[in-house]
């Protein structure tokens, strides 16, 4: 197989403008995957690369991962180092980009009896997004959604943050508010939401209970629509100086207690 060393081969042009999140939008439903641990997760998942570009070391290290994705139909293009990084978002790329299919989905494939839905309003920072999505994987929730206004889930930086888990469950992206509110609340949820200046504290939130817990942007906190919807807002209680604590490692926090419950509930039964 011949190497490409050009940046305006087809392939490698297709793969730089999804790299670019102002372009992706325009892509026809693909993003870019960096990585062998990503790829190898969405492959794991059932998700196929549409195309695969591969530094000859690459192709090397990871054949096996490179010769599977060739046998379930994804085309193998090998580039040069120059030409992948060039490409590449990080500093230090590991020689394998995937253009992918999307895998976001419309709020139909919502689960049908959720216990938990992680919810991003307006939240506008891809690594945020990216490393709450890995946290609601972590902890059991059974979506996450994203209303209108919120960043990109599949753009570069927050597929990086997400460390594979965009493809562990479902992912309901760009939703009008008023439309996922009510299909949260024909599934029995209560909608909890997270403001760092709320009187209650999470002890007092109905962790037991099926609930989505909402998250609001970085800078303003969750949208005055969204807040006036929820049955309930509470804050993290801190012991220490710190201010406050990041979107991130606040939804880490709340998204554990909440699946702590359930954890119990399901020891008790394994017993």
């Amino acid at each position: 197989m011949d190497v490409i060393t050009s940046p305006s081969n087809p392939a490698v042009r297709a793969a730089r403008k999804l790299a670019r999140p102002s372009s992706r939008a325009r892509a026809g439903g693909q993003f870019l995957l960096e990585g062998p641990e990503g790829i190898r997760a969405a492959m794991d998942a059932g998700h196929v690369p549409d195309s695969l570009l591969a530094t000859e070391r690459a192709v090397a290290r990871h054949g096996g991962l490179v010769n599977t994705a060739r046998q379930r139909g994804a085309q193998v293009t090998l580039v040069t180092e120059q030409v992948l990084s060039a490409l590449a978002a990080t500093t230090t790329p590991q020689g394998l980009a995937a253009v992918m299919p999307s895998v976001l989905r419309p709020l139909d494939q919502l689960p049908a009896s959720p216990r938990l839905v992680c919810v991003l309003a307006e939240v506008r920072d891809p690594g945020n997004a990216g490393t709450v999505l890995r946290a609601a994987d972590a902890f059991g929730a059974d979506a996450v959604a994203t209303t209108s206004g919120s960043v990109d889930l599949e753009s570069p930086k927050a597929v990086r943050a997400a460390a594979g888990s965009l493809f562990h469950l479902p992912v309901l992206a760009g939703v009008a508010w008023p439309d996922l509110r009510s299909a949260l609340r024909a599934r029995g949820l209560r909608l909890v939401g997270a403001d760092p200046h709320a009187p209650a504290t999470l002890d007092q939130a109905p962790l037991g209970e099926p609930l989505a817990l909402v998250f609001g942007n970085e800078a303003h906190g969750l949208p005055a629509e969204v807040a006036a919807d929820l049955d309930l807002v509470v804050r993290v209680p801190l012991a220490g100086r710190a201010e406050s604590l990041n979107l991130a490692a606040a939804a880490a926090v709340l998204l554990y207690e909440a699946t702590r419950p359930r954890v119990r509930e399901e020891a008790v039964v394994g017993r």
